[in-house]
């Protein structure tokens, strides 16, 4: 039995607060992280773990048998097929198609797996959602391209600046400057027409959309800490994007 041994319930563990982190760093909420963990240790032969998730780490015990295991969360992104994949593991896990053994070879595989879109894909469907939100919000088909060189190059420069400072905060601000200094520029040179609506539609892939759902939902299910952690840096993140814009325009208006 894993209740009685304490190097199977060190293993169980380690899968659960891997699966955690998976889960964590790729976009998911934080009660299907903590869900996700009580299930798999639930299947895995120990059924009374407690588990508490916050959006910087998570926290997880099982009944005073082990000392409780802590993990540190630094980067979050959004990847919802790893999410996806981990659920999967976890459903497997409790109809008995798995091992634990398999269970941490396959969150191994997914945890080292790039990203399912490479840099380019995300560059050309940021882009590509740039122009197509200026024109839902009112923009011409005079404004579709120009809105797609800003958009496109917006986000090109959220990921460079992001490598280069590792405080999303100055990435996004700068990412958003470079938005609103092109979309001058092209109205200058005669490309395009309505600059605001450029500049709404560029900045619209910036826009924190997923982080501000997971915040109300986890607000919903009592996350009250990651509910109000995540709505915080959703606020931080809208905050960078219309002071970058801002700035342009005291500049230039």
């Amino acid at each position: 039995m894993i209740g009685s041994n304490p190097t199977e319930q060190s293993r169980v563990i380690a899968i659960c607060l891997l699966a955690g982190k998976i889960m964590l760093q790729s976009g998911g909420e934080t009660y299907r992280v903590e869900d996700t963990m009580k299930r798999m240790a639930a299947a895995l032969g120990l059924p009374h773990s407690h588990s508490y998730v916050v959006p910087t780490g998570i926290f997880f015990s099982v009944d005073a048998t082990e000392p409780a295991k802590l993990i540190r969360i630094s980067e979050r992104t959004t990847d919802l097929d790893k999410v996806s994949e981990v659920n999967a593991v976890s459903r497997r896990i409790g109809q008995g198609e798995l091992s634990a053994q398999e269970a941490h070879d396959l969150l191994v595989q997914i945890e080292g797996k790039p990203s399912s879109y490479s840099t380019a894909v995300q560059l050309t469907a940021a882009a590509l959602s740039s122009g197509c939100f200026t024109i839902m919000f009112g923009g011409g088909w005079s404004d579709f391209l120009p809105a797609l060189i800003c958009g496109g190059i917006g986000y090109a420069a959220v990921i460079a600046f992001h490598r280069l400072v590792r405080v999303k905060f100055f990435a996004e601000l700068t990412a958003s400057f470079v938005i609103g200094l092109l979309a001058f520029l092209l109205i200058y040179m005669g490309v395009g027409h309505e600059r605001d609506k450029i500049i709404i539609g560029s900045v619209m892939p910036l826009v924190p959309g997923l982080l501000i759902t997971n915040a109300v939902r986890d607000l919903m299910a009592g996350h009250l800490v990651s509910g109000l952690s995540k709505g915080a840096e959703a606020f931080l993140t809208a905050f960078a994007i219309g002071t970058g814009i801002a700035v342009v325009f005291s500049l230039f208006m």
